[in-house]
């Protein structure tokens, strides 16, 4: 009788308890707190301890979406798209003009991991000269223009911030050249074009430096307005082409 009185008493007892859910499968107290107090959605001016300004979109506790942030060391204010706590997507980039209390535009364009990375247009410092073209990673990369500041315009080709490929350089004294490039000089087969002497340079530069070639004259509308006013004296070697591509064959560092 006591051993069956002791088993209903206890199946009693334990139906009634109530279930109990395995450790840590509930999120704690303050697992929930800091998860509600993470920055989400569009959310008004944040104020960082460096002094950095921030109003725009979040999105768990990084800035997503648009917004714009200003940064007091830099003096400069970015308002665009965020990926994640970095510009990506379209956005424009403007510094604090010196002396002045007016924001200038710096960079106007594309962006991808916190970098310019696309199509975009860069002024730069003091109007030494405006790019407009490709980017990869914050450098000069694809096809692009640059106006520089003495007068110059380059368009063309780049690599690592530099002309790189095919391009043309228009100089601010009227002449040209077309052809190819390397590391910012020109190097390989181009064209030169002196439309103040109305004449031609076809050749091979190394460095950027002149190594063989052929000077003729050009008559108006050839690219020049006039043509050239002192001739250049006809050339008398027997076989002009085989001395130019001799001189082509040798050991150049191009």
């Amino acid at each position: 009788m006591n051993i069956l009185l002791l088993t209903l008493l206890y199946f009693h007892f334990v139906a009634r308890m109530p279930f109990l859910k395995a450790a840590g499968r509930n999120p704690s107290r303050s697992a929930l707190l800091e998860n509600q107090s993470k920055k989400c959605g569009t959310r008004a001016t944040y104020f960082s301890v460096d002094g950095d300004e921030y109003a725009g979109e979040w999105l768990d506790d990084n800035k997503h979406g648009r917004g714009i942030q200003v940064r007091k060391k830099s003096s400069s204010i970015y308002n665009g798209e965020w990926k994640l706590g970095k510009r990506d997507g379209y956005g424009i980039q403007s510094v604090l003009g010196a002396n002045t209390n007016t924001y200038a535009k710096k960079y106007a364009g594309q962006w991808e991991n916190g970098m310019k990375h696309g199509h975009g247009v860069y002024f730069y410092k003091g109007c030494s000269g405006v790019y407009e073209g490709q980017w990869r990673e914050d450098q000069r990369s694809g096809w692009g223009r640059m106006l520089f500041g003495d007068g110059d315009v380059y368009e063309g080709e780049w690599t690592s911030d530099k002309e790189h490929g095919l391009g043309i350089r228009r100089y601010a004294n009227g002449n040209w050249y077309e052809g190819s490039w390397r590391d910012g000089e020109k190097s390989g087969n181009g064209k030169l074009y002196y439309c103040d002497k109305g004449q031609l340079y076809r050749g091979l530069w190394v460095r950027g430096e002149l190594k063989c070639g052929t000077l003729e004259d050009l008559g108006a509308g050839e690219h020049v307005a006039q043509p050239a006013k002192c001739p250049i004296p006809q050339v008398k070697l027997v076989d002009v082409k085989t001395v130019l591509q001799e001189a082509q064959s040798g050991h150049f560092d191009c």
